[in-house]
């Protein structure tokens, strides 16, 4: 008997139109689904009206559901693996089933469609002929910090995810590390409240502690540059920041902002003075 295929289905990642033609096709004639949340997955189905077998397959169970599903696509049945939002294998562990499949020499088939770090990337006005997915930073500060110095020198496009109850310490920790670089911050893209904040990390650090906080994000941030982007940076807020954030004294933060930014000292003495006392 032929083993069955592993189909791996991108689904929308907010609107529920955003489905290819080929994934609800799969979907309809697979002999099952493996699904992050088959509750977020049964909705997406019964949009579409596709009435067909869910189970579930997820980090916590990952290890005693993904042999059983590799016996199932062994004895000639074939599975669409879906994630809750997006393309499955991306910050999720869709990776364990799929390596598992390749190591039966399983079919194992992608059926391409959405997902959020292409959809942010591609409204990002970043440069796009060259960019590095970093996915979520640790979420202790000591280890992001660290990743972050790791990654200061990179000078492709970075993409990041992030947690809404983590974006104002990310945020805040790459400003400290990375300095004020020009960035876009996405959050529900393709939902009703889509929103995209563009401008220099301090500016959109400030605009996220104005706001209510919702909905998962996706941060595009410059690479590092040779030449600092002087055009792109407010020298006046970029030296609250160095003050509020590094604790620095005004003379201090002159000095920094002066070295950092590649410009002279009196220029940032000038920019100072707009800085309310």
């Amino acid at each position: 008997m032929p083993t069955g295929t592993l189909y791996i289905v991108a689904t929308p990642i907010g609107n529920l139109e955003d489905i290819t033609l080929r994934a609800l096709r799969i979907l309809k004639e697979v002999d099952l689904i493996a699904a992050e949340d088959t509750r977020h997955t049964r909705h997406l189905l019964d949009r579409h009206h596709i009435d067909n077998q869910l189970t579930s397959y997820h980090d916590h169970n990952k290890e005693e559901k993904a042999p059983v599903l590799v016996s199932r696509m062994l004895d000639g049945r074939s599975i669409a693996l879906v994630t809750d939002a997006g393309t499955p294998g991306i910050s999720d562990p869709g990776y364990f089933l799929i390596n598992l499949a390749i190591d039966q020499k399983i079919p194992v088939v992608p059926i391409p469609g959405a997902t959020a770090a292409i959809a942010a990337l591609s409204i990002s006005g970043m440069p796009t002929d060259s960019f590095v997915f970093e996915g979520f930073l640790p979420s202790k500060q000591m280890a992001r910090a660290k990743r972050l110095q790791e990654l200061a020198q990179e000078k492709r496009t970075l993409i990041f995810y992030e947690a809404p109850h983590k974006i104002i310490k990310t945020i805040e920790d790459m400003l400290e590390v990375l300095g004020d670089r020009r960035a876009v911050v996405t959050r529900e893209l393709t939902k009703i409240h889509e929103e995209a904040i563009r401008g220099a990390l301090s500016e959109i650090l400030k605009h996220l502690s104005e706001g209510t906080i919702k909905g998962e994000f996706t941060i595009i941030l410059h690479g590092a540059s040779a030449e600092p982007q002087k055009q792109d940076i407010d020298t006046a807020e970029y030296l609250k920041n160095l003050m509020l954030h590094r604790g620095l004294s005004k003379k201090e933060a002159i000095a920094a902002a002066a070295d950092e930014l590649g410009l002279p000292k009196k220029e940032v003495y000038k920019e100072s003075l707009k800085i309310d006392h």
